[in-house]
């Protein structure tokens, strides 16, 4: 109830209506259903497309008919994403939120504000009867975190306007005229499993407590990914004792930076010592690096049951090698937009069991030739050590357009109501909006939001008081949309 007494409250009262309806990338049956009973229920133009996308239409506020249409969009989908030691089943709970000081978040798992805070936003504009506004379409995607499935396979038919608000920005100052696009790599290989040594312990290690975050707004920050450190710290030990791997499983969604992974090993018996004081001279070093920016970060030991299989040595010497090998993090910055990523590769989701050695990965670019380049290093990688590589997911990135007539007017408004200059950026983040772009070709795109903080990672937040400001400059951009040519 905390939340849903927040102001503006149609806005709020939505969220928390959404958040309690599932809706993980590629299963939203229910929230598809919800949002469609909710355009029907106000007795809006309601259809849902072949792909599963939602268009809701309401007609222009008296006075307004001779304005343009606008398409207003955010995609349905959010991240479920949970710390290691929260009991949490997103397929049958709500998100259990609650409100901090000037933040709303969640406990233990993410919040959802990505992007549900822009669905709730459209919902609040459909429901009213006091907003002015011209005829809107809204568009409301599906699949967006996982493949952008929904704006690829729009139809364009359910659309007739020529300027679009996509409402997934998530810094309250900035409007957002570009973004990167995407590809998967996923990986697969078959080792050899062996006999464990017997006369061992066997331990598992644990990375937990990283940041993580948005693969794409934070891979510049310097956060740690808990697969590299993960496979840092095994290749460290491969050197000083005779390691025997039996599994792994690191990371979970792959526009999520790692933030947990798990790993299982057996350590001969006499050189159980040394194991112990070298694994506690890494976590000394790793802890030192990092002492700035991962301040909870936590690597530790337990005895467990001996394993009964390991990864044979010279497949374990392949993978260590590979993924040590890897580029991750930033692979270029733009020569030509100051502090922008350029290109980026994420090391998402690392799985080592019962024979089977699988990763996933995302490279991203806002330059079709430099995302080829980056995806090509990670296939390179992995096709030296024998590995099946599959890529796929291509998604394009959204060029900048700064000759655009809806950009002028939001600069101007955003000057008016806040006294202040916009930021006007490209982001490294894949919104829908290149894609959308194909589909309606002469649409006229921005992108803004409010203030949300740690997106696709349990510490997501967004910030209350931006929701306010973000809710009332988009009444402002509404109530001065251009009349029809």
């Amino acid at each position: 109830m905390e939340v849903r007494n927040l102001e503006p409250s149609s806005l709020w009262n939505n969220f928390a209506d959404l958040n309690a309806v599932p809706r993980a990338s590629k299963k939203e049956a229910e929230v598809i259903a919800f949002m469609v009973a909710f355009g029907k229920k106000l007795g809006l133009q309601t259809v849902q497309d072949a792909i599963g996308n939602v268009v809701i239409k309401k007609s222009a506020t008296k006075g307004m008919e001779n304005r343009q249409t606008v398409v207003l969009q955010s995609h349905l989908d959010m991240v479920h994403q949970k710390n290691g030691d929260k009991e949490f089943d997103f397929a049958t709970q709500g998100i259990e939120m609650f409100v901090d000081e000037d933040w709303v978040k969640a406990r233990g798992t993410t919040l959802g504000a990505d992007n549900g805070i822009g669905v709730a936003t459209i919902m609040a504009i459909l429901a009213s009867s006091d907003i002015a506004h011209p005829a809107l379409e809204a568009m409301f995607t599906i699949d967006e975190e996982t493949g952008m499935t929904g704006a690829k396979e729009l139809d364009p038919a359910n659309f007739s306007g020529k300027i679009l608000l996509n409402l997934d920005t998530e810094e309250d100052d900035e409007l957002t005229i570009g973004c990167a696009g995407g590809i998967d790599t996923n990986t697969s290989y078959n080792y050899d499993a062996q006999p464990a040594n017997t006369v061992s312990t066997s331990y598992q290690i644990t990375i937990k407590g990283l940041m993580g975050g948005h693969s794409g707004m934070d891979i510049h920050k310097g956060r740690a990914n808990a697969n590299k450190l993960m496979n840092r710290l095994l290749y460290s030990l491969v050197q000083k004792v005779n390691l025997q791997l039996s599994s792994l499983d690191g990371g979970s969604l792959r526009n999520a930076i790692p933030r947990e992974s798990n790993a299982v090993v057996v350590i001969p018996l006499d050189q159980d010592a040394h194991f112990q004081s070298s694994l506690a001279e890494f976590i000394e070093i790793i802890k030192t690096e990092y002492r700035a920016i991962e301040a909870g970060l936590q690597i530790s030991v337990l005895a467990i049951p001996a394993a009964l299989s390991v990864m044979a040595h010279e497949d374990l010497i392949k993978v260590l090698n590979t993924i040590y090998a890897l580029p991750n993090g930033v692979f270029r910055m733009s020569p030509d937009i100051a502090n922008l990523v350029e290109a980026s590769s994420n090391l998402a989701r690392v799985v080592i069991k019962e024979g089977l050695f699988t990763t996933q990965s995302l490279q991203r670019s806002s330059v079709e030739s430099t995302k080829t380049d980056v995806s090509n290093s990670i296939r390179a990688a992995f096709e030296n050590m024998g590995a099946t590589v599959q890529q796929g997911g291509d998604y394009p990135g959204w060029k900048p357009n700064a000759d655009s007539d809806i950009l002028r007017l939001m600069v101007k408004l955003y000057a008016e109501c806040f006294s202040a200059e916009p930021k006007v950026e490209a982001c490294h983040a894949g919104l829908e909006c290149g894609i959308i772009g194909g589909h309606l070709p002469g649409m006229d795109m921005i992108s803004f939001g409010p203030t949300i903080h740690g997106a696709h990672s349990p510490d997501e937040r967004v910030q209350i008081s931006s929701v306010k400001k973000f809710w009332g400059y988009l009444l402002a951009v509404l109530e001065q949309i251009p009349e029809k040519n």
